[in-house]
C-alpha cells in the first residue's frame, strides 16, 4: 500500500523501488544534532527558555524525557508541536528518573545542568548508534579541569560538583576538537559562572548554535581556530530567550543525494548555506549543480546541468569548515552511480564502514575496504534491490539513498533507527516523488 506521512513514521519495515527522478520541493526538520546540545544548554541555564523548530525524533523526544524526569518542566505550544517552553525546576525530584539516559549519546550533555541542580550527576554509560568506541575521557578531564570528582563504574559514571564558588577562569585545551567535549566545557563554565579559555575547540555549527543562544541570552564568547572564550554575563535580560533549532543539514545532505542520485531537481528549504559548504564542494566533484538562494538549497542532478565529473575524496574532519562525518553515508551510496575510483574515510566513528559497507554489498555494491576507517570504490556501478537493515541513524540514510537506483525491490528493516535521527525521512522522499510503500505482514 502506498506510503503516507502518517504511516511512514509508524512502518518498521519499508520498501523502495526506482522510479522518476526526484523533484519538487520539501522542508527539512530541525537539527536532531543541535537540538540534543540546545536543549542541555536550555536546562544549564536555569532559566526559561523557548525552543523553536525542534524536531519529533526519537533521540529528542528521549531528551525531553530525560529532562522532565529530572525536574525541569517542558511545555508544547498548542497547535506548534516543535516549539517547547523549558521550565527550570525549583526543586531537585528526591530520585531521578534517569531511565532513558541510556538510549542515546547525548545524555551525556545533561552533566552540567544536572550539577547545577543536585551538586552530583550520576548517569549509566550513554548510548546511540554503535559506530566505533567514542570514550568520554575527554569530558572527564573538562569536569576535573573545573575541579569536579569523576568516578567510573561497570554500570555508569559519576560527576561530584567541586564546591568551588563563581569567579576565576578555567583554562584547558582539548586534544583533539570532540564537539562532546566542547559542549561540556562550554555548559560546565555557565553553570559554575565561570570563565572559559578552551583550545582547540569544536567549531561546527552544532557549537556555534550554543554560543549564539548563550550570547543571546547575555553570555559573551569570542573564537578563533585555536581558541574559545566564554565570560559569564554582567546582567541577564528578564526577558525568556527564543530559541531556533537550525535546519537539519545532515537530513538536507541525505536529500540531495537522493536527487542526485537520481538525475532530479529539487529545492531544500530549511537550512543554513554556511552549514553546507564542505558538502555542496563534495557534490560539485561529483559533477553535481547546487546553488543556495537564502534558506533554500537548489539542487539539480540532470546529466548537463553540472560541471565534469571527477574522483571525490570525502575525508571526515573535525577541523573548522571540514567535511562533516555524517555527510559521508550518503555521499558514498551517491557515488556508487558516479564515474571515477572515490575515497571515503572516516576516523571519527571508527565502526561506521563496519556497518554501511556489508548493507551496501547487499545491494551488490563493490566496495574496497582498505583499513577500518578507509575504503575506495569505483563507479558507476549497478545495484540491485534485496533486503537490507538501518544499523545506525546514517547507514539506514545512505541505504535509502542507495535503494532509489537499485533494480527492482530494496525491503529497510531497523526504521526505528533511522526515526532516531528522522522524524520522517521517507515522507519527505515521498514527498519528492520517491516510490515507497510499506511492507505489511
Amino acid at each position: 500500500m502506498t506510503l503516507t506521512r502518517a504511516s511512514a513514521s509508524n512502518a518498521e519495515v519499508i520498501a523502495v523501488r526506482p522510479g522518476s527522478p526526484l523533484a519538487g520541493s520539501v522542508t527539512v526538520d530541525g537539527s536532531k544534532n543541535a537540538a540534543l546540545p540546545m536543549l542541555a544548554t536550555a536546562a544549564a541555564v536555569r532559566r526559561n527558555v523557548q525552543l523553536e523548530n525542534v524536531p519529533a525524533s526519537a533521540d529528542v523526544q528521549a531528551m525531553v524525557a530525560l529532562l522532565q524526569g529530572t525536574g525541569w518542566h517542558v511545555a508544547r505550544a498548542v497547535g506548534r508541536p516543535d516549539s517547547l517552553l523549558v521550565i527550570a525546576p525549583e526543586h531537585a525530584p528526591a530520585i531521578p528518573d534517569l531511565s532513558r539516559a541510556s538510549v542515546i549519546r547525548a545524555s551525556y550533555y545533561l552533566v552540567p545542568a544536572l550539577l547545577a541542580l543536585r551538586g552530583t550527576a550520576r548517569l549509566p554509560w550513554p548510548g546511540g548508534c554503535r559506530i566505533g568506541q567514542r570514550g568520554m575521557e575527554l569530558h572527564f578531564k573538562v569536569y576535573e579541569a573545573f575541579g569536579d570528582h569523576v568516578t567510573i563504574q561497570d554500570a555508569g559514571y559519576s560527576v561530584e560538583a567541586s564546591g568551588q564558588g563563581s569567579g576565576g577562569t578555567v583554562s584547558h585545551a582539548l586534544p583533539f576538537r570532540s564537539r562532546g567535549a566542547t559542549i561540556a566545557a562550554v555548559l560546565r563554565a555557565v553553570v559554575a559562572d565561570r570563565a572559559l579559555r578552551l583550545g582547540s575547540p569544536n567549531l561546527s555549527p552544532e557549537v556555534l548554535t550554543v554560543l549564539d543562544a548563550l550570547c543571546s541570552a547575555g553570555w559573551q564568547a569570542k573564537v578563533s581556530d585555536r581558541f574559545l572564550a566564554l565570560d559569564p554575563a554582567p546582567t541577564l535580560a528578564d526577558e525568556i530567550p527564543a530559541w531556533r533549532v537550525p535546519g537539519d543539514k545532515v537530513e538536507a545532505g541525505t536529500l540531495a543525494c537522493a536527487v542526485a542520485a537520481t538525475g532530479g531537481k529539487a529545492r531544500i528549504d530549511g537550512i543554513h548555506g554556511r552549514d553546507l559548504v564542505p558538502f555542496q564542494a563534495a557534490l560539485q566533484r561529483l559533477g553535481i549543480a547546487t546553488s543556495v538562494r537564502g534558506e533554500a538549497l537548489l539542487v539539480d542532478g540532470s546529466s548537463n546541468a553540472g560541471p565534469t565529473s571527477r574522483p571525490l575524496r570525502a575525508i571526515a574532519t573535525l577541523s573548522p569548515g571540514g567535511l562533516d562525518a555524517d555527510f559521508e553515508p550518503p555521499l558514498m551510496a551517491l557515488a556508487l552511480g558516479r564515474a571515477g575510483t572515490h575515497l571515503f574515510a572516516d576516523s571519527i566513528n571508527p565502526g561506521r564502514h563496519g556497518n554501511l559497507l556489508p548493507q551496501l554489498a547487499r545491494l551488490g555494491a563493490d566496495i574496497e575496504e582498505i583499513s577500518p576507517t578507509e575504503c575506495r570504490l569505483t563507479g558507476p556501478q549497478r545495484l540491485t534491490g534485496a533486503g537490507v537493515e538501518a544499523t545506525d541513524i546514517r547507514t539506514g540514510s545512505a541505504l535509502m539513498v542507495a535503494a532509489l537506483t537499485a533494480h527492482g525491490i530494496t525491503t529497510l528493516g531497523g526504521v526505528a533507527q533511522l526515526r532516531r535521527g528522522h522524524a520522517d525521512l521517507p515522507g519527505k522522499l515521498l514527498q519528492l516523488g520517491a516510490d515507497i510503500c510499506e511492507v505489511t505482514p
